[in-house]
């Protein structure tokens, strides 16, 4: 009977010690997603910060010195936040916002005698989550670095597959039109897959210098 009470004892000793680790590694663990949070939230700050900076001077501005990317355009979907478009579709552009592909131009840009359209890339979980909802007619905008709005009408959408290496043709309206691509299906569990879901629009003019 007395080595069962000290073991009893000695189990009971422990118990404290053990809330104490269970409460400490739940602090660590939500300490690391509040940092994650707040990291997030200062980048786009920062990047947001550049862009202001870049319609204010004309100069490209990286939100951070070793950034290899920074915002070339601002991107609206209908009645949605406008989101920054950053240079090139990274790993590390991808992570903070859509990425506009390096081959493709910006209305009003490159070389007016190659068709060129402006393409747009963005992860399917985060900033273009809500590309499955827009529908054929509904409006997009893009500000370029001169601080112009340049409106699009979306005309169609659809799924492809990435391994035929060719997206179907549309009407780029002389190099203009708008194609903004993400992975599909948008409740894949997985990150990755072949299928990619796009979003095309026709461009229809460019408005004032305003700011949304």
């Amino acid at each position: 009977m007395s080595g069962f009470i000290v073991g009893r004892t000695k189990r009971t000793k422990w118990k404290p010690w053990l809330s104490v680790v269970l409460i400490a590694a739940g602090v660590w663990q939500l300490g690391g997603s509040l940092w994650l949070l707040a990291k997030a939230e200062l980048a786009q700050y920062l990047i947001d910060d550049a862009w202001q900076r870049q319609l204010t001077t004309g100069e490209i501005h990286k939100p951070w010195p070793w950034a290899d990317t920074w915002p070339v355009a601002r991107l609206q979907l209908g009645s949605d936040k406008p989101l920054l478009v950053l240079r090139g579709t990274s790993g590390e552009a991808l992570a903070f916002g859509p990425g506009l592909y390096e081959t493709s131009a910006l209305p009003g840009t490159g070389d007016p005698a190659e068709i060129q359209a402006t393409v747009i890339a963005a992860h399917r979980d985060t900033h273009f989550r809500g590309l499955q909802s827009l529908q054929p007619g509904m409006q997009a905008q893009l500000q370029g670095g001169d601080g112009r709005w340049h409106r699009f009408r979306i005309t169609r959408t659809g799924v492809v597959d990435s391994r035929s290496g060719v997206l179907p043709e549309f009407d780029t309206e002389g190099g203009r039109g708008l194609l903004l691509v993400t992975c599909y299906p948008f409740d894949r569990l997985t990150a990755g897959g072949p299928l990619r879901y796009l979003v095309y629009a026709r461009y229809q003019d460019s408005g004032e210098l305003v700011d949304l």
